[in-house]
Protein backbone atom coordinates (compact mmCIF):
# COMPACT_ATOMS: atom_id res chain seq x y z
CA UNK A 1 0.00 0.00 0.00
CA UNK A 2 1.44 3.59 -0.78
CA UNK A 3 1.73 5.78 1.38
CA UNK A 4 -1.40 8.54 2.53
CA UNK A 5 0.53 11.03 2.07
CA UNK A 6 1.54 10.80 -1.88
CA UNK A 7 -0.17 12.23 -4.59
CA UNK A 8 -2.60 10.58 -7.61
CA UNK A 9 -1.85 10.36 -11.17
CA UNK A 10 -3.87 9.05 -13.74
CA UNK A 11 -3.47 6.53 -15.77
CA UNK A 12 -5.38 4.74 -18.92
CA UNK A 13 -5.59 0.89 -18.91
CA UNK A 14 -7.89 -1.03 -21.17
CA UNK A 15 -10.06 -4.00 -20.09
CA UNK A 16 -10.11 -6.85 -22.19
CA UNK A 17 -12.55 -9.67 -22.15
CA UNK A 18 -12.99 -12.87 -24.74
CA UNK A 19 -15.77 -11.54 -27.09
CA UNK A 20 -16.64 -7.83 -25.12
CA UNK A 21 -14.73 -4.96 -25.90
CA UNK A 22 -14.06 -2.77 -22.84
CA UNK A 23 -13.59 1.13 -23.33
CA UNK A 24 -10.46 2.18 -21.93
CA UNK A 25 -10.74 3.67 -18.16
CA UNK A 26 -9.32 6.47 -15.99
CA UNK A 27 -8.29 5.40 -12.46
CA UNK A 28 -5.71 6.82 -10.13
CA UNK A 29 -2.85 5.30 -8.32
CA UNK A 30 -1.21 6.61 -5.52
CA UNK A 31 2.64 7.64 -6.04
CA UNK A 32 4.96 8.37 -2.66
CA UNK A 33 6.25 12.00 -4.10
CA UNK A 34 6.08 15.02 -1.91
CA UNK A 35 2.93 16.89 -1.56
CA UNK A 36 3.51 20.11 -3.22
CA UNK A 37 2.39 23.02 -1.39
CA UNK A 38 -0.67 24.93 -2.08
CA UNK A 39 0.08 27.98 -4.21
CA UNK A 40 0.22 31.69 -2.81
CA UNK A 41 -0.39 32.91 -6.04
CA UNK A 42 -3.67 34.89 -6.30
CA UNK A 43 -6.75 33.00 -8.20
CA UNK A 44 -6.71 33.68 -11.92
CA UNK A 45 -10.67 33.66 -11.82
CA UNK A 46 -12.40 36.88 -10.40
CA UNK A 47 -14.15 36.59 -7.49
CA UNK A 48 -17.56 35.60 -7.23
CA UNK A 49 -19.89 38.21 -7.82
CA UNK A 50 -21.56 40.24 -4.28
CA UNK A 51 -24.31 38.51 -2.57
CA UNK A 52 -27.25 40.33 -0.35
CA UNK A 53 -24.90 39.77 2.73
CA UNK A 54 -21.87 41.98 0.82
CA UNK A 55 -24.23 44.60 -0.46
CA UNK A 56 -26.75 47.87 0.23
CA UNK A 57 -27.91 48.05 3.87
CA UNK A 58 -27.37 44.66 5.24
CA UNK A 59 -23.37 45.03 4.23
CA UNK A 60 -23.59 48.40 6.25
CA UNK A 61 -25.59 46.60 9.57
CA UNK A 62 -23.30 43.81 9.47
CA UNK A 63 -20.05 46.38 9.44
CA UNK A 64 -22.05 48.88 11.70
CA UNK A 65 -20.21 49.65 15.58
CA UNK A 66 -23.39 50.67 17.10
CA UNK A 67 -27.15 50.59 16.91
CA UNK A 68 -28.79 53.35 14.72
CA UNK A 69 -31.96 54.78 14.81
CA UNK A 70 -32.02 56.43 11.70
CA UNK A 71 -33.96 53.74 9.37
CA UNK A 72 -35.95 54.70 6.56
CA UNK A 73 -39.07 52.10 5.43
CA UNK A 74 -37.12 51.46 2.51
CA UNK A 75 -33.92 50.52 3.87
CA UNK A 76 -35.71 48.34 6.24
CA UNK A 77 -37.84 46.80 3.20
CA UNK A 78 -34.22 46.36 1.87
CA UNK A 79 -32.73 44.07 4.56
CA UNK A 80 -36.89 42.34 5.12
CA UNK A 81 -36.80 41.23 1.22
CA UNK A 82 -33.06 39.59 1.51
CA UNK A 83 -33.01 36.08 0.43
CA UNK A 84 -34.27 34.46 3.76
CA UNK A 85 -31.04 32.30 4.40
CA UNK A 86 -29.19 35.09 3.69
CA UNK A 87 -31.14 37.22 6.17
CA UNK A 88 -30.94 34.57 8.78
CA UNK A 89 -27.31 34.29 8.44
CA UNK A 90 -26.60 37.92 8.55
CA UNK A 91 -28.99 38.47 11.10
CA UNK A 92 -26.68 35.89 13.53
CA UNK A 93 -23.58 37.50 12.61
CA UNK A 94 -24.92 41.16 13.94
CA UNK A 95 -26.75 38.67 16.81
CA UNK A 96 -23.16 37.27 17.99
CA UNK A 97 -21.86 40.59 18.02
CA UNK A 98 -23.95 42.04 20.04
CA UNK A 99 -24.97 39.01 22.54
CA UNK A 100 -23.86 35.69 23.93
CA UNK A 101 -25.11 33.79 20.87
CA UNK A 102 -26.19 30.56 23.17
CA UNK A 103 -27.54 32.55 25.68
CA UNK A 104 -31.67 33.16 25.97
CA UNK A 105 -33.25 34.80 28.71
CA UNK A 106 -35.84 33.05 30.41
CA UNK A 107 -39.18 35.38 31.56
CA UNK A 108 -42.31 34.33 33.40
CA UNK A 109 -45.54 36.30 32.69
CA UNK A 110 -48.29 36.30 35.00
CA UNK A 111 -51.97 37.52 35.23
CA UNK A 112 -52.71 39.53 37.96
CA UNK A 113 -55.65 40.97 36.81
CA UNK A 114 -57.71 38.86 34.06
CA UNK A 115 -60.56 40.28 31.89
CA UNK A 116 -62.96 43.04 31.82
CA UNK A 117 -60.79 45.41 29.76
CA UNK A 118 -62.94 48.03 27.49
CA UNK A 119 -60.47 48.19 24.89
CA UNK A 120 -61.62 46.75 21.65
CA UNK A 121 -58.61 44.77 20.53
CA UNK A 122 -59.57 42.31 17.93
CA UNK A 123 -57.30 39.80 18.75
CA UNK A 124 -57.99 39.70 23.15
CA UNK A 125 -60.05 37.44 24.88
CA UNK A 126 -59.87 40.12 27.86
CA UNK A 127 -61.84 42.76 26.10
CA UNK A 128 -65.17 42.89 27.77
CA UNK A 129 -66.80 43.61 24.73
CA UNK A 130 -66.43 40.08 22.98
CA UNK A 131 -67.91 36.56 24.81
CA UNK A 132 -64.98 34.52 25.02
CA UNK A 133 -65.96 32.57 28.18
CA UNK A 134 -63.08 34.30 30.44
CA UNK A 135 -64.19 35.60 33.93
CA UNK A 136 -62.73 38.36 35.08
CA UNK A 137 -60.97 38.97 38.22
CA UNK A 138 -59.81 41.53 40.46
CA UNK A 139 -56.19 42.04 41.31
CA UNK A 140 -54.84 39.06 42.98
CA UNK A 141 -53.27 39.69 46.28
CA UNK A 142 -49.24 40.69 46.90
CA UNK A 143 -48.20 37.75 48.54
CA UNK A 144 -49.68 35.20 45.72
CA UNK A 145 -47.79 36.97 43.40
CA UNK A 146 -44.46 36.80 44.95
CA UNK A 147 -44.79 33.14 45.56
CA UNK A 148 -45.53 32.49 41.88
CA UNK A 149 -42.57 34.63 41.53
CA UNK A 150 -40.10 32.92 43.65
CA UNK A 151 -41.38 29.33 41.62
CA UNK A 152 -40.14 31.15 38.30
CA UNK A 153 -36.97 32.17 40.05
CA UNK A 154 -36.17 28.29 41.41
CA UNK A 155 -37.11 27.14 37.56
CA UNK A 156 -34.12 29.61 35.87
CA UNK A 157 -36.72 32.90 35.16
CA UNK A 158 -34.73 36.06 35.58
CA UNK A 159 -37.30 38.09 34.65
CA UNK A 160 -41.22 38.12 36.02
CA UNK A 161 -43.49 39.91 34.47
CA UNK A 162 -46.92 41.08 35.29
CA UNK A 163 -49.83 42.15 33.36
CA UNK A 164 -53.36 43.52 33.86
CA UNK A 165 -55.86 44.08 31.54
CA UNK A 166 -56.89 47.56 31.97
CA UNK A 167 -57.30 50.49 29.64
CA UNK A 168 -54.99 52.34 32.09
CA UNK A 169 -54.20 53.30 35.03
CA UNK A 170 -56.46 56.43 35.97
CA UNK A 171 -58.18 56.46 39.59
CA UNK A 172 -56.43 53.09 40.47
CA UNK A 173 -54.04 54.55 43.45
CA UNK A 174 -54.81 51.19 45.74
CA UNK A 175 -54.15 48.90 42.92
CA UNK A 176 -51.07 51.39 42.05
CA UNK A 177 -50.34 51.02 45.59
CA UNK A 178 -50.06 46.98 45.42
CA UNK A 179 -48.15 46.65 41.94
CA UNK A 180 -45.59 48.66 43.11
CA UNK A 181 -45.49 46.40 46.44
CA UNK A 182 -45.10 43.81 44.13
CA UNK A 183 -42.53 45.00 41.84
CA UNK A 184 -40.31 45.72 45.34
CA UNK A 185 -40.60 42.16 46.40
CA UNK A 186 -39.63 41.08 42.91
CA UNK A 187 -36.57 42.74 42.84
CA UNK A 188 -36.15 41.83 46.07
CA UNK A 189 -36.00 38.46 45.13
CA UNK A 190 -33.31 39.18 42.69
CA UNK A 191 -34.76 39.43 39.42
CA UNK A 192 -36.08 41.82 37.08
CA UNK A 193 -39.73 42.89 37.58
CA UNK A 194 -41.84 43.94 34.20
CA UNK A 195 -45.35 45.11 34.23
CA UNK A 196 -48.16 46.07 31.39
CA UNK A 197 -50.94 47.78 32.83
CA UNK A 198 -52.49 49.80 29.80
CA UNK A 199 -51.55 53.35 29.55
CA UNK A 200 -49.85 55.04 32.23
CA UNK A 201 -49.01 58.81 32.72
CA UNK A 202 -45.36 60.40 33.54
CA UNK A 203 -46.37 60.62 36.80
CA UNK A 204 -47.25 56.79 37.28
CA UNK A 205 -44.10 55.50 35.36
CA UNK A 206 -41.85 57.78 37.92
CA UNK A 207 -43.84 55.96 40.71
CA UNK A 208 -43.30 52.68 39.06
CA UNK A 209 -39.56 53.44 38.40
CA UNK A 210 -38.93 54.49 42.26
CA UNK A 211 -40.94 51.43 43.31
CA UNK A 212 -37.95 49.55 41.70
CA UNK A 213 -39.37 48.60 38.08
CA UNK A 214 -37.16 47.04 35.21
CA UNK A 215 -39.25 47.73 32.64
CA UNK A 216 -42.69 48.43 30.99
CA UNK A 217 -44.40 46.39 28.36
CA UNK A 218 -46.51 48.30 26.27
CA UNK A 219 -46.54 46.60 22.72
CA UNK A 220 -47.62 49.04 19.20
CA UNK A 221 -48.89 46.02 18.39
CA UNK A 222 -48.42 46.22 14.36
CA UNK A 223 -47.77 49.30 11.87
CA UNK A 224 -49.26 52.63 12.14
CA UNK A 225 -51.11 51.94 8.65
CA UNK A 226 -52.74 48.61 9.70
CA UNK A 227 -53.48 49.35 13.51
CA UNK A 228 -56.92 50.68 13.11
CA UNK A 229 -58.18 47.57 11.32
CA UNK A 230 -57.45 45.92 14.49
CA UNK A 231 -58.07 48.57 17.64
CA UNK A 232 -59.94 51.60 17.48
CA UNK A 233 -60.46 52.50 21.25
CA UNK A 234 -56.68 53.47 21.60
CA UNK A 235 -54.44 55.50 18.98
CA UNK A 236 -51.22 54.34 17.88
CA UNK A 237 -49.86 57.98 19.00
CA UNK A 238 -51.25 56.91 22.80
CA UNK A 239 -49.43 53.86 22.41
CA UNK A 240 -46.05 55.68 21.55
CA UNK A 241 -47.34 58.56 24.19
CA UNK A 242 -47.00 56.28 27.20
CA UNK A 243 -43.58 54.56 25.58
CA UNK A 244 -42.54 58.12 25.60
CA UNK A 245 -43.41 58.18 29.41
CA UNK A 246 -41.81 54.80 30.56
CA UNK A 247 -38.40 56.05 28.63
CA UNK A 248 -38.11 59.54 30.16
CA UNK A 249 -39.12 57.53 33.86
CA UNK A 250 -35.67 55.33 33.31
CA UNK A 251 -37.62 52.69 33.27
CA UNK A 252 -36.50 50.27 30.12
CA UNK A 253 -38.90 49.41 27.11
CA UNK A 254 -40.26 46.60 26.08
CA UNK A 255 -42.35 46.46 23.13
CA UNK A 256 -42.99 44.83 19.97
CA UNK A 257 -46.02 43.50 18.29
CA UNK A 258 -48.11 40.65 16.93
CA UNK A 259 -47.94 39.07 13.38
CA UNK A 260 -51.30 36.97 12.14
CA UNK A 261 -53.07 40.08 12.39
CA UNK A 262 -53.97 40.11 8.85
CA UNK A 263 -52.25 42.40 7.93
CA UNK A 264 -49.10 41.79 4.94
CA UNK A 265 -45.37 42.24 4.29
CA UNK A 266 -45.53 45.98 4.36
CA UNK A 267 -46.98 46.39 7.67
CA UNK A 268 -44.15 43.93 9.10
CA UNK A 269 -41.52 46.37 7.79
CA UNK A 270 -43.67 49.31 9.03
CA UNK A 271 -43.51 47.77 12.65
CA UNK A 272 -40.20 47.57 12.56
CA UNK A 273 -39.76 50.91 11.56
CA UNK A 274 -41.78 51.95 14.25
CA UNK A 275 -39.58 50.42 16.66
CA UNK A 276 -36.04 50.83 15.15
CA UNK A 277 -36.68 54.79 14.73
CA UNK A 278 -37.91 55.27 18.03
CA UNK A 279 -35.35 57.77 20.44
CA UNK A 280 -33.60 54.69 21.84
CA UNK A 281 -34.26 51.29 20.81
CA UNK A 282 -36.50 49.27 22.76
CA UNK A 283 -34.68 47.14 25.78
CA UNK A 284 -37.08 44.42 24.72
CA UNK A 285 -38.98 43.61 21.35
CA UNK A 286 -41.54 40.83 22.24
CA UNK A 287 -42.33 39.33 18.82
CA UNK A 288 -46.24 37.57 19.22
CA UNK A 289 -47.84 35.28 16.61
CA UNK A 290 -51.77 35.45 16.92
CA UNK A 291 -53.07 32.63 18.83
CA UNK A 292 -56.91 32.59 17.19
CA UNK A 293 -59.35 33.42 20.77
CA UNK A 294 -62.88 31.67 19.58
CA UNK A 295 -65.49 34.81 20.17
CA UNK A 296 -62.75 37.55 19.34
CA UNK A 297 -63.31 39.04 15.66
CA UNK A 298 -59.86 37.22 14.60
CA UNK A 299 -61.05 33.87 16.30
CA UNK A 300 -61.24 31.87 12.81
CA UNK A 301 -57.86 33.96 11.12
CA UNK A 302 -55.36 31.52 9.79
CA UNK A 303 -52.16 31.22 11.03
CA UNK A 304 -49.42 33.37 9.37
CA UNK A 305 -47.19 31.33 7.13
CA UNK A 306 -43.58 30.50 9.58
CA UNK A 307 -41.12 32.33 6.76
CA UNK A 308 -42.88 35.63 7.66
CA UNK A 309 -42.22 35.04 11.58
CA UNK A 310 -39.13 34.25 10.86
CA UNK A 311 -38.07 37.05 8.43
CA UNK A 312 -39.52 39.54 11.07
CA UNK A 313 -37.37 38.14 13.65
CA UNK A 314 -34.29 38.46 11.55
CA UNK A 315 -35.14 42.26 10.60
CA UNK A 316 -35.76 43.14 13.86
CA UNK A 317 -32.28 41.44 14.70
CA UNK A 318 -30.69 43.41 11.82
CA UNK A 319 -32.26 47.02 12.44
CA UNK A 320 -32.32 46.91 16.15
CA UNK A 321 -28.85 44.87 17.43
CA UNK A 322 -28.31 45.84 20.88
CA UNK A 323 -32.25 44.73 21.61
CA UNK A 324 -33.36 41.34 23.39
CA UNK A 325 -35.83 40.17 20.77
CA UNK A 326 -38.17 37.98 22.68
CA UNK A 327 -40.05 35.00 20.53
CA UNK A 328 -43.64 35.23 22.35
CA UNK A 329 -46.99 34.05 22.11
CA UNK A 330 -47.56 31.03 19.85
CA UNK A 331 -43.86 29.48 20.15
CA UNK A 332 -45.91 26.82 22.01
CA UNK A 333 -47.63 25.25 18.69
CA UNK A 334 -43.81 26.02 17.00
CA UNK A 335 -41.94 22.59 16.54
CA UNK A 336 -38.43 22.67 18.15
CA UNK A 337 -36.96 23.23 14.77
CA UNK A 338 -38.80 25.96 14.00
CA UNK A 339 -38.00 27.50 17.41
CA UNK A 340 -34.16 26.86 16.80
CA UNK A 341 -34.53 28.60 13.43
CA UNK A 342 -36.23 31.90 15.48
CA UNK A 343 -32.79 31.61 17.26
CA UNK A 344 -30.00 31.65 14.66
CA UNK A 345 -32.47 34.99 13.22
CA UNK A 346 -31.71 36.78 16.49
CA UNK A 347 -33.94 35.99 19.00
CA UNK A 348 -32.73 35.39 22.28
CA UNK A 349 -35.82 35.53 25.32
CA UNK A 350 -38.25 33.54 25.82
CA UNK A 351 -41.31 33.20 28.26
CA UNK A 352 -41.52 30.15 29.73
CA UNK A 353 -43.70 28.78 32.44
CA UNK A 354 -47.02 27.67 33.55
CA UNK A 355 -48.94 30.23 31.30
CA UNK A 356 -49.25 33.39 28.97
CA UNK A 357 -52.01 35.66 29.81
CA UNK A 358 -54.85 34.07 28.39
CA UNK A 359 -52.98 31.14 26.11
CA UNK A 360 -50.56 28.47 27.05
CA UNK A 361 -46.36 28.63 26.96
CA UNK A 362 -44.09 26.24 27.27
CA UNK A 363 -42.94 24.85 30.52
CA UNK A 364 -40.29 24.99 32.20
CA UNK A 365 -38.95 21.12 32.00
CA UNK A 366 -39.98 21.28 28.43
CA UNK A 367 -37.71 24.26 27.56
CA UNK A 368 -34.71 23.27 29.71
CA UNK A 369 -34.84 19.59 27.67
CA UNK A 370 -34.98 21.99 24.47
CA UNK A 371 -31.89 23.55 25.48
CA UNK A 372 -29.71 20.78 27.04
CA UNK A 373 -30.45 19.19 23.49
CA UNK A 374 -29.24 22.31 21.36
CA UNK A 375 -26.41 24.11 23.85
CA UNK A 376 -28.58 26.56 24.74
CA UNK A 377 -28.40 28.33 28.16
CA UNK A 378 -30.29 30.66 30.40
CA UNK A 379 -29.02 34.08 29.97
CA UNK A 380 -27.26 35.09 33.31
CA UNK A 381 -28.53 38.27 34.82
CA UNK A 382 -25.30 40.18 34.29
CA UNK A 383 -25.54 39.55 30.89
CA UNK A 384 -28.20 42.13 30.64
CA UNK A 385 -26.59 44.97 31.48
CA UNK A 386 -27.53 47.87 29.45
CA UNK A 387 -23.56 48.68 28.52
CA UNK A 388 -23.84 44.72 26.74
CA UNK A 389 -26.47 46.14 24.49
CA UNK A 390 -24.37 49.18 23.29
CA UNK A 391 -21.31 46.83 22.30
CA UNK A 392 -19.02 48.50 19.77
CA UNK A 393 -16.53 46.75 18.35
CA UNK A 394 -13.65 47.90 15.70
CA UNK A 395 -14.50 45.99 12.89
CA UNK A 396 -17.00 43.17 11.77
CA UNK A 397 -14.07 41.01 11.27
CA UNK A 398 -13.11 42.11 15.17
CA UNK A 399 -16.33 40.78 16.51
CA UNK A 400 -16.14 37.75 14.65
CA UNK A 401 -13.06 36.38 16.83
CA UNK A 402 -14.13 37.66 20.08
CA UNK A 403 -17.34 36.21 19.76
CA UNK A 404 -18.29 33.65 21.95
CA UNK A 405 -18.53 29.75 20.36
CA UNK A 406 -21.94 28.32 20.34
CA UNK A 407 -23.57 25.22 18.79
CA UNK A 408 -26.57 27.39 18.01
CA UNK A 409 -26.08 31.01 16.78
CA UNK A 410 -28.68 32.42 18.57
Amino acid sequence: MASRHGLRSLQRVTFQHPGLIVAPRTFSTVHDVPATPFSSKPPTEPPAPPTAERTGQLAKALNAIAPRNDWTKEEIQEVYETPLMELISAASQIHKRFHPPSAIQLCTLMNIKTGGCSEDCSYCAQSSRYSTGLKATKLSPVEEVLAAARIAKANGSNRFCMGAAWRDMRGRKTNLKNIKAMVTGVRELGMEACVTLGMIDAAQAKELKDAGLTAYNHNVDTSREHYPSVITTRSYDERLATIQHVADAGIHVCTGGILGLGENKKDHIGLVYTLATLPAHPESVPINTLVPIKGTPLGDTKPIAFDAVVRTIATARVCMPGSIVRLAAGRVVMSEEKQMLCFMAGANAVFTGEKMLTTDCNGWDEDKAMFDRWGLRPMESEELKPERKTLKVESASAAETSAEPASVAA
